[in-house]
């Protein structure tokens, strides 16, 4: 894909996503034509209650799941994702986009340093990302810690790793499902201060929460409500 957007158009887009998961004999209906849009250099959080859609709606924007037929359409710089090659699929979710959930899914038997290269072994070469991997988790406070296995870190130390392999390949557009969920308030407070410097540098942010007080950190929120956007605000919630 182009690193251009074209003018005027998101950088990524949800148009009238539906989305339904069959239980046994039963279809449950998650998203039913939930639309929203994130601009370049935005923030957007997507708020909402436990079984709003909300981590459905992230997961489509990450290409990790397709819409129902006919339900939809996830576009990235113009562009519908689900019309890609596999190939350029494969690229979107490894290049355009990073991905922070709230349990950090870091490989056990793997250090800091390993585990932050993991997105560079489809990459631009493994000099050039061990160099781009100390370089971030220097800046996110780990540099003494490259060694170690995730089960010597804190919740923390975790989740900062967890963000720096997210953002190994430089990605235009993070996507983070209550990146804080599993952290105490002192310490996700540390990950939000964090991930604000990164928003001040230009990433763009789409961030799940159920926090309104996160929330309000954001450029413009989206209310999700039984799988539907109730309300699309700019800068803060009332």
């Amino acid at each position: 894909m182009s690193d251009q957007g074209k003018v005027g158009v998101p950088l990524l887009e949800a148009v009238d996503l539906h989305k339904t998961y069959r239980m046994g004999s039963v279809d449950v209906p998650v998203l039913q034509g939930s639309s929203m849009k994130l601009d370049p250099g935005e923030w957007v959080a997507v708020l909402g209650a436990s079984g709003s859609g909300k981590s459905t709606l992230l997961h489509l924007l990450g290409g990790l799941d397709t819409p129902d037929p006919k339900g939809g359409e996830v576009m990235y710089k113009g562009r519908t994702i689900s019309t890609l090659t596999r190939g350029a699929r494969n690229r979107y979710r490894n290049r355009e986009v990073g991905l922070v959930f709230q349990f950090y899914h870091l490989l056990p038997e793997l250090n800091v340093l390993e585990n932050t290269l993991l997105p560079g072994l489809v990459g631009s070469g493994i000099r050039a990302d061990r160099d781009r991997a100390r370089e971030l988790l220097s800046t996110f406070g780990l540099d003494h810690r490259l060694t170690h296995r995730p089960r010597e870190l804190s919740g923390g130390e975790r989740q900062r790793v967890a963000i720096a392999r997210a953002l190994l390949n430089k990605p235009e557009v993070l996507l983070a499902d209550e990146p804080t969920g599993n952290l105490d308030e002192d310490t996700g407070s540390e990950i939000l201060e964090l991930l604000k410097k990164e928003h001040q540098a230009g990433l763009s942010i789409v961030m799940v929460t159920h926090d309104r007080a996160i929330a309000e950190l954001a450029d413009r929120v989206v209310v999700l409500h039984h799988g539907r956007v109730d309300q699309d605000q700019s800068l803060s919630i009332q």
